[in-house]
């Protein structure tokens, strides 16, 4: 072993929307060197860790090509030995059919530390967001958790079933049900009663979330008819037939699913306004950003003259304060400087560096933000755009068109972000936020599969868009988050009623 060690984090992500994951499970994720992780992770998770952090995927699920455990193992030691903080992101509980305990005792004997973080199993989380309690006072005392993935033959299962069927309160199975006709079989064999009630939920993050309801002796052909795919949990007893969920709470996009796209603070608000509406949320495409060296230029924004600083992205104003910031600026030297911003979302990133936008257009876009700066400039005055190095030409072009004098200064770039692969069977919409956003999307991905409803910011994203796919999409009203939501939330319920 080399004489500087790292760790390993065995974090139980939760099951479903990374929210689910805990405090401590979030912390240890945000000081990690390097993620490893597996199948169904809200792959918003990954974006938790320092932007660049690689994430390795070494997921395992029956029916795929996957890792071998010891090849994981393996990892986790190696990466650990180069002097790593691993985040191993793990779904559900690592400990819980999780083989959390395998990857310990490896690391055990390599003599590497590492720490367990419990989450919250899918036994008892998948099951609750069907609504279906595993305990209830009255109706079961208590709930017991069996695999049914084995290696057992049907006849070995069939005899288990024996002593399961026996047993009162819950039975909650995972990963079973490539077996359910079996475990329903052993169960009514050895005397549970076909009239218990019994349930097969596939939610949190599946790609097609279903709960079925039916009684133990129908279950497995309900299950069959309406075509419930894995991952999937079964449960059976009373409280299978209980339905604890609020209409109150009922939520506009339920059920829907969104592929997301942007950098990495633009994605997050964007997740986060979405699943508040209900939706399942996907990054598809992470765009990270560089920034780069203009300390020569940040000389002669500082010379007293009267400047028009101009930004046209959230991310332009955090780059442009950082770097003040990292500098020891003292931002009293900005007096003679007015602030112009493309909309009310950047005004409110601005803001919360204490600066209030002199000019914000009506219509978001380029060339209204252009036709604004044309008016308001007076003699002396000259404007100065802070934007990503791969910004559209759009916005100088007409203002030197008009006489204004202009300095476009590159403050970051943005490059695309190596990530898991896409199930495009999950996408209902996809997300675009910037022209730039299209450009390193098609550059990974190369096409949209045609049942994908797109939606973009503004007409500018559009018509990137288009250059690289006819159809037509939808386009937010209002250039912001907020505007895509309402897109999307007018589109779903258009499509409901008709």
């Amino acid at each position: 072993m080399t004489e500087k060690c790292g760790c390993v984090y065995l974090i139980g992500a939760g099951c479903g929307e990374g929210d689910l994951i805990t405090l401590r499970g979030l912390e240890r994720l945000q000081a990690c060197d390097v993620i490893v992780y597996d199948d169904l992770i809200d792959t918003e998770l990954l974006r938790a860790a320092p932007e660049g952090t690689p994430a390795l995927y070494m997921g395992k699920r029956l029916g795929r090509h996957s890792a071998r455990q010891e090849d994981i193992s393996q990892t986790l030691v190696q990466l650990a030995r180069e002097g790593k903080r691993v985040a191993r992101l793990k779904g559900g509980d690592p400990f819980v059919f999780g083989r959390g305990g395998e990857e310990a005792l490896a690391l055990q004997a390599a003599g590497v530390p590492f720490e367990e973080i419990p989450g919250i199993s899918s036994c008892i989380a998948i099951p609750a967001l069907a609504g279906i309690p595993v305990t209830h006072r009255g109706i079961s005392r208590g709930f017991h958790v069996i695999t049914a993935n084995t290696n057992e033959t049907e006849e070995s299962l069939l005899r288990r079933m024996e002593h399961l069927a026996s047993l009162e309160g819950t039975l909650v199975f995972l990963m079973g049900l490539g077996r359910l006709e079996e475990v329903v079989q052993g169960l009514l064999r050895w005397g549970k009663a076909a009239q218990t009630p019994a349930a097969v939920v596939s939610g949190g993050n599946a790609p097609h979330p279903m709960v079925v309801r039916a009684t133990l002796e129908t279950i497995a052909e309900r299950t069959r008819a309406l075509r419930l795919q894995p991952p999937a949990v079964i449960v059976v007893g009373e409280t299978a037939a209980m339905d604890l969920t609020s209409p109150v709470l009922n939520k506009p996009l339920a059920g829907v699913r969104v592929g997301v796209t942007g950098t990495v603070p633009f994605t997050q608000k964007l997740c986060r306004a979405l699943r508040e509406q209900g939706a399942q949320t996907t990054v598809v495409q992470q765009s990270l950003r560089e920034t780069l060296a203009w300390r020569q230029e940040l000389e002669s924004l500082l010379d007293g003259s009267r400047h028009w600083l101009v930004f046209t992205s959230a991310n332009g104003v955090r780059v442009f304060f950082d770097t003040l910031r990292e500098n020891a600026v003292d931002l009293r030297r900005l007096a003679t400087c007015k602030f112009a911003v493309i909309g009310s979302a950047t005004g409110a990133v601005l803001s919360h560096y204490g600066f209030q936008a002199d000019l914000c257009p009506r219509e978001y876009t380029s060339e209204a933000l252009a036709a604004a700066l044309c008016k308001a400039i007076v003699p002396g005055e000259d404007v100065v755009l802070l934007r990503a190095q791969q910004s559209a030409a759009v916005l100088p072009e007409v203002l030197r068109a008009q006489g204004v004098p202009v300095q476009d200064i590159a403050l970051y770039r943005v490059k695309p972000a190596e990530g898991p692969a896409v199930d495009w069977a999950s996408i209902d919409y996809l997300t675009f936020g910037s022209a730039g956003g299209v450009h390193q999307f098609f550059a990974v991905h190369h096409q949209i599969p045609s049942r994908v409803t797109c939606v973009c910011i503004g007409a500018v994203t559009a018509k990137a868009l288009a250059a690289y796919d006819g159809r037509s999409c939808l386009l937010a009203e209002e250039a912001t988050v907020s505007g895509i939501l309402e897109q999307i939330c007018r589109h779903h319920q258009q499509l409901q009623i008709g």
